[in-house]
């Protein structure tokens, strides 16, 4: 008996969830640092450029892989006749699966720290270190946020999916939006504002620009599966390349915004804007307190809500790729296959949870698999995990995605799919763009970055200039 799939009962819907599936922790908490390290909007620059000519003709491909065969990413490349490429897929779901272990830790960072604010403990910054040590507090967070996970893709595509994202993206905006009314109005948020918005094209250079790729292409969720599975929700009449845009302007809008929250807030308080990840955990709830303990409270506690939130709308994406596989090739019914599969997500991301800093664990199993060199264990499990799954697989994924729409499903295929809910897009420059990036920059560039990355993360070869 076959197994209804559902659909996404809105175009708004279907934006809004792959949206909300590219918006994450990468948004707010990853692209304001990265944007600090990489001498402020130089770096922005170069983030928005690739955004759009790298990132969306990937997404495009994606979804209308998806769209075309009402699959899930291995049964995708099944349904177009080419099994033997269903490995694209199978290593799209084993990243989200790997992805999603370590990224429910992060995010029950985040949850704890709102939680903290709520209460006015501004001293967790301080005691970030002893925070995530914590393994019984943070694996309870953990626990809670994951279940919300799986409740929401539980009850499907429009009863839940689709409906989180119309409540969580509004509000993950509004959030944004007070929060930046306010940073602007504080004492040297212009130095800030100067420092984010007014390019010093100088500070350009290999990392630069590398770090820019990277920031663009992972914060879109690309390379993974999860926009081939939402894809494969999306009605016929429906226009890809107009929904692509909006997907990507949105994730983009927000993360701009991010930083345009951030860098005044931060700026007003003397801080460095270079501060790593440790600006949001560890600096950012002794900012909250300088603010006075009422005011301290609400911006606090709105900002790790506003973090909390991104990262639900970011988990929902993750869970929904492996349970539509086994959903559709398993033929389980989907409220058992999202709970054993979320269940066994969380057990695969105890070594995360429980391998915060250097520790004898890690630093065997290093050795052992001969990965190890010189201060290789100041690392924790969870980031050799991001290493492998995030920053490894999926600029692999994305490539060769790009090198099956073109070479092997056919550009011809991929225009006509595209052609419907859009009568004006063959013969365009559209379509010129799209077919020139999937069939050149996108599987060159990706090429690129997938081979620096494992030259600089597994064997420490700096390669980028």
């Amino acid at each position: 008996m076959a197994v209804h799939r559902g659909e996404f009962n809105s175009r708004l819907g279907f934006i809004l969830a792959a949206a909300g599936s590219a918006v994450g922790l990468g948004n707010i908490w990853k692209f304001p640092f990265e944007v600090g390290a990489g001498g402020g909007a130089a770096f922005v620059v170069m983030y928005l450029i690739f955004c759009f000519l790298l990132c969306f003709p990937v997404m495009v491909a994606e979804i209308a892989i998806g769209r075309k065969t009402r699959r899930n990413p291995v049964g995708a490349f099944k349904a177009l006749k080419t099994p033997n490429w269903s490995f694209i897929g199978k290593l799209g779901i084993l990243s989200g699966f790997l992805i999603l272990s370590f990224y429910n830790v992060v995010a029950a960072w985040a949850f704890g720290f709102f939680i903290e604010m709520l209460v006015g403990n501004f001293a967790i910054g301080s005691e970030f270190g002893n925070f995530i040590k914590d393994w019984l507090k943070v694996g309870i967070f953990g626990l809670l946020f994951m279940s919300m996970t799986a409740y929401i893709v539980s009850h499907g595509v429009q009863r839940g999916i689709e409906r989180a994202a119309k409540f969580l993206m509004p509000s993950l905006i509004i959030i944004m939006v007070v929060l930046l009314i306010y940073s602007l109005s504080l004492e040297g948020a212009i130095d800030g504002l100067r420092f984010y918005l007014i390019p010093d094209f100088s500070k350009i250079n290999g990392q630069v620009i590398y770090s820019a790729l990277g920031q663009a292409f992972f914060s879109l969720s690309l390379g993974m599966g999860a926009l081939i599975t939402y894809g494969s929700y999306l009605n016929k009449n429906q226009d890809i390349v107009g929904s692509a845009v909006m997907i990507t302007l949105m994730d983009v809008g927000i993360a701009f915004l991010a930083g345009l929250m951030l860098f005044p807030l931060v700026f007003s308080q003397g801080i460095e804007p270079n501060g790593g990840a440790g600006l949001v955990f560890v600096t950012l709830p002794g900012v909250f307190e300088n603010l006075g303990p009422n005011m301290g409270v609400v911006v606090g506690s709105l900002f790790f809500l506003l973090l909390s939130f991104a990262a639900l709308t970011s988990t929902v994406s993750l869970l929904e790729v492996p349970v539509s596989y086994v959903v559709d090739e398993h033929k389980v019914p989907r409220t058992r296959a999202v709970w054993l599969t979320a269940g066994l997500i969380f057990v695969i991301g105890i070594p995360s949870l429980l391998s915060q800093g250097a520790n004898g664990f890690f630093s065997n199993f290093i050795e052992i698999i001969g990965l190890a060199r010189e201060g290789m264990t100041d690392y924790s499990f969870l980031e050799f995990i991001q290493w492998v799954a995030n920053d490894t697989f999926l600029p692999f994924g994305g490539m060769m995605i790009s090198i099956y729409a073109a070479y092997i499903w056919k550009k011809e295929n991929l225009t006509e799919e595209l052609a419907h809910g859009n009568k004006n897009y063959a013969g365009s420059n559209m379509e010129k763009f799209i077919n020139f990036a999937i069939t050149y920059l996108a599987p060159s560039v990706l090429a690129v970055i997938f081979v620096l990355t494992v030259l600089n993360r597994f064997f420490g070869i700096d390669s980028i200039a």
